[in-house]
């Protein structure tokens, strides 16, 4: 098996937890971005070897992603950078992965099925926290019920903060709203436009729906056509956020997200390693026939940036020893149910009511 492969992003938050952990999968990466003093000084700490590429250096990428059987993309947010990385992929014959939870970035992606498949190489977005626990959990539940049309999921952390990076990502789409999957279609919501009280077995907590990627994966992975994500939100949020759509027009101005931004670079980069030890993942879901009958199940797990740097390793393993499918593919279609299990840690049960 090969063990190299290319990690772009990786003087992000998440490309680093990636980077340091890849040892104990047997797996080298070498270090690729824009940064090249953070890079060089991570190849000097975790003895890897690293390249500087812009991603709009279009022929050096190319050239560079020729040497390397996958590339690992962790460098969001993914509406900028997935499409030039992928498309690179598509003509260096690279398998593309990377830890995006963004619906539309999963949409673009898909479209470049067939295209990958020409070329013998899979096209798997989301193989972190955005989705792989909650499309396990997807899959699971549908094998439980194989006539359900209608799919909830919810997940939530005890003790987690977030990056930069998702802290970014989010105020990107900041105004534009929510989403739900109806009769099959991705159908736009105004952002928490449900909420409920959920029982995770550790906690039990209040949660709203926002535009999970699942709305994208799990409907790819199970067709079942009616699919709502949520996730844990405090009752006053909920109820602010009935207000929102009178200023949505001036949360997506550039003034406001880059306000956001200036805000979110001077937090720490994400949580500590002591935090990311005590904390902890949750994931609820739950399924539903025509005729009412339902079933709904529990996970939990490491904190999700954990989580992510383990399950993207062991996908990365799984690609570099052959074990993939062409075309695109989400995590839970392609490795199965089960793959959220591989993740130490991970504990998984049905709910009885």
């Amino acid at each position: 098996m090969q063990s190299s492969f290319l990690l772009y992003g990786a003087n992000g938050y998440t490309g680093r937890l990636i980077a340091a952990v890849a040892k104990e999968y047997g797996l080298e990466p070498v270090l690729s971005g824009r940064n090249a003093a953070a890079l060089e000084a991570m190849a000097s700490e975790l003895g890897l070897q690293y390249q500087v590429i812009d991603l709009s250096e279009k022929d050096k990428l190319i050239t560079t992603l020729r040497s390397f059987p996958l590339v690992l993309h962790a460098a969001g947010p993914f509406m900028y950078t997935a499409k030039q990385m992928a498309e690179a992929c598509l003509e260096a014959g690279t398998h593309y992965i990377d830890i995006t939870g963004e619906i539309g970035v999963f949409e673009l992606l898909k479209r470049m099925d067939h295209a990958a498949r020409e070329k013998n190489i899979m096209i798997m977005p989301g193989v972190g926290f955005d989705v792989v626990p909650t499309d396990c959990m997807a899959l699971f539940l549908k094998n439980q019920l194989p006539d359900a049309v209608n799919l909830k999921l919810a997940f939530a952390s005890i003790g987690g903060k977030l990056s930069h990076g998702t802290a970014t990502t989010m105020a990107e789409g900041m105004g534009e709203g929510s989403a739900v999957r109806l009769n099959g279609k991705i159908t736009r919501v105004p952002l928490g436009h449900k909420g409920m009280w959920v029982d995770f077995g550790l906690k039990k907590l209040f949660v709203m729906t926002i535009p999970w990627g699942d709305i994208s994966t799990a409907f790819t992975t199970t067709g079942i056509p009616n699919i709502e994500t949520y996730t844990g939100a405090s009752p006053k949020t909920f109820k602010l956020l009935k207000w929102q759509n009178a200023f949505n027009w001036m949360l997506k101005t550039s003034f406001v997200k880059n306000y956001y931004k200036s805000k979110i670079k001077k937090m720490s980069a994400g949580p500590n390693e002591e935090m990311r030890a005590k904390a902890k993942s949750m994931v609820w879901g739950e399924v539903e026939n025509a005729n009412g009958n339902k079933v709904s199940a529990l996970m939990e797990g490491p904190e999700g940036y954990t989580l992510t740097a383990i399950s993207s390793l062991l996908i990365a393993k799984k690609i570099l020893s052959g074990n993939f499918k062409a075309g695109y593919q989400t995590p839970a279609a392609c490795f199965g149910e089960d793959l959220v299990m591989e993740i130490p840690g991970v504990k998984r049960r049905l709910v009885t009511s």
